[in-house]
């Protein structure tokens, strides 16, 4: 009896040992040259490339290089699906390739997807790949991912430097039936059985006021002390943007020195979903679909300052009402109900409408151009998360809610490959779009199939948690009725993921063509406050400029543009007036350039 009681609390003991185990997932990685040698005339190259960490199914995209002025606004291909406004589009898309760990090689012939040879030139090149073949691995049991549109994450700190643990953030609920659900956050890395681990927030709103699911919070980027969360109220149609102070397993403390008495951004909107705020650490944006404004084509993205004043509302409702499909039967607007942010640019989505864009507020405000606000735009007819195109759709190719599959969340990774979770699109579990809005097409996870599907997020800051986070409610049922929760469903797991960029040229590349001399060494001290050093050896004399570009890719200040003789030369930043966070400045001698990052912190 002894004996069996010894065992019963050994297998007690090894349970507990396996569930306390922390999350640390094994990241995929890709690995190639930053730059290749190609003579694009038509022969067959093989670029080397290795995979690290887990097996892969790799895309390799090949897209022009400093053309989108060039290029302009375009809208093309069959029903006019692919839109691009001044930015550089893809010339080439190879099909999945399946690789084990290992090294390996990518084979290209110099041709485009026409089957045209691309001219001699200097391009970007693209791979980007996710691990097709391992089971999902779970991060957290107990976030809910019945209402998954409305999670984020935060990967960069008050100073903008990636940080170790990623924090996931759950929005505080409020329905219309009145019942509240707290606010959580979830350092990932701990036990993803540990419930303990989560940090709650209740969040009490005025009276008639309530926030939903798909209003996902953000915190202040300089203070993660206070969060930003969009909140309205029906009977009044209206729409508010709120600053709380985040009270650890309390109740949040509504800022009332922000905006109105607490309420930023006041603004009137029918809307029937509220819809997220995400900050670029400049401004505050939110958006309104008006889906319930079923008559009238309505539709508006927001851009708000951090004390709580509206600076620009934008009409979107040329991209997002339809007025001849409402017409037939279908809804006059669509959305946009999911916004999500990445280095600048916003991922713009509805669950109910085949849209899908990339805009950059801050290209919009440089230019005060309505149609610099747009990058890409991907609608019905290139089968990528298209709605109608079925044989039994009551109105073909129609974009708009009823739509015969609900896409829930967009998300973009560090290069802005972007995707969108398919439900109801048969065995897959994504839409991919590529850096352009390129569809690329409808992927899987291992052995998913085509139940529910919620959402999924990218991380990729660089930290040790890079990749996919997802649901695994397709294994629970079909839909809300007949979708079970259970330890199988629950939470949300962990999928392997990569995607890196460098330059594929017929010229050769600078780190082989410059001359031994020239070099650009990594400023110092870095990260900094407020001066900082950067230093390079010039091989030769000439005009020499070193400027300073922030995430958003947009120059912010010139340190120097000037004649210097060869040799080395160090040269000063002073950051008094910029914000903290991270910045490239990018040394250019003749021919040559280099680019590096640095981080202000404050």
């Amino acid at each position: 009896m002894k004996k069996i009681l010894l065992l019963v609390l050994t297998l007690v003991c090894a349970s507990s040992i396996a569930f306390a185990a922390p999350f640390s997932p094994t990241l995929l990685k890709i690995t190639a040259d930053a730059e290749i040698s190609y003579d694009f005339d038509g022969s067959t190259t093989e670029i080397p490339v290795t995979i690290s960490g887990k097996d892969a199914s790799l895309y390799f995209l090949v897209h022009t290089k400093g053309e989108g002025a060039n290029i302009g606004n375009v809208r093309n291909g069959y029903l006019g699906w692919h839109h691009v406004n001044k930015i550089d589009t893809c010339l080439y898309l190879s099909p999945a390739n399946q690789f084990g760990v290992g090294a390996t090689t990518i084979t290209w012939d110099g041709t485009d997807n026409d089957g045209g040879v691309i001219p001699p030139g200097e391009y970007t090149y693209y791979m980007w790949a996710f691990d097709n073949m391992s089971s999902k691995e779970k991060m957290c049991h107990f976030l809910r991912t019945d209402k998954f549109r409305h999670l984020d994450m935060q990967e960069y700190d008050e100073n903008g430097i990636t940080m170790n643990n990623p924090l996931f953030l759950q929005t505080a609920e409020t329905t219309t039936e009145g019942t509240v659900a707290p606010g959580w956050k979830w350092v990932i890395g701990g036990d993803p059985m540990d419930e303990t681990l989560a940090e709650t927030c209740n969040v009490v709103l005025g009276e008639g006021w309530l926030c939903y699911h798909t209003s996902q919070m953000v915190l202040d980027p300089t203070d993660f002390d206070y969060f930003y969360q969009a909140v309205a109220q029906r009977d009044q149609s209206q729409l508010a943007i709120q600053k709380f102070k985040w009270i650890p397993n309390g109740e949040a403390e509504l800022q009332l020195d922000f905006g109105e008495d607490g309420y930023g951004m006041l603004v009137s909107a029918p809307n029937y979903y509220v819809v997220g705020v995400v900050t670029d650490g400049t401004y505050l944006y939110t958006a309104d679909g008006n889906q319930v404004a079923n008559t009238e084509p309505d539709a508006d993205f927001f851009i708000c300052d951090f004390e709580g004043t509206l600076l620009n509302e934008i009409d979107i409702r040329d991209w997002w009402s339809r007025p001849d499909e409402a017409a037939l039967g279908k809804r006059m607007n669509s959305g946009p109900d999911i916004v999500t942010e990445r280095n600048g640019k916003i991922c713009l989505n509805c669950y109910c409408s085949c849209i899908k864009q990339l805009v950059d507020p801050q290209r919009y405000l440089e230019n005060e151009e309505y149609q610099d606000l747009y990058l890409w735009s991907n609608l019905n007819g290139d089968y990528v998360m298209d709605q109608s195109f079925e044989a039994t759709a009551t109105v073909l190719w129609a974009c708009n809610y009823p739509v015969s599959g609900f896409q829930y969340t967009m998300n973009a990774d560090d290069n802005f490959f972007a995707f969108v979770s398919a439900y109801d699109h048969g065995a897959v579990s994504f839409g991919l779009f590529g850096p352009d809005g390129t569809g690329i097409g409808m992927l899987a996870y291992a052995g998913e199939t085509g139940g529910f599907k919620k959402g999924e997020i990218f991380i990729d800051s660089g930290s040790p948690f890079d990749g996919i986070y997802c649901d695994n409610d397709q294994a629970g049922g079909s839909h809300w009725d007949g979708w079970v929760a259970n330890e199988f469903t629950s939470g949300i797991f962990f999928i392997g993921h990569d995607s890196i960029k460098g330059v594929i040229s017929s010229v050769v590349g600078v780190d082989e063509s410059a001359p031994a001399a020239f070099s650009v060494e990594q400023n110092a001290p870095n990260p900094f406050n407020p001066t900082t050093t950067i230093s390079f050896t010039l091989a030769e004399a000439g005009n020499i400029s070193v400027e300073v570009y922030n995430v958003a890719g947009q120059k912010v200040d010139t340190i120097v543009n000037e004649f210097m003789d060869s040799g080395k030369h160090s040269i000063v930043w002073d950051s008094n007036g910029f914000s903290a966070g991270v910045y490239f400045y990018t040394v250019k001698s003749g021919d040559y350039s280099k680019t590096m990052k640095m981080t202000l912190i404050k």
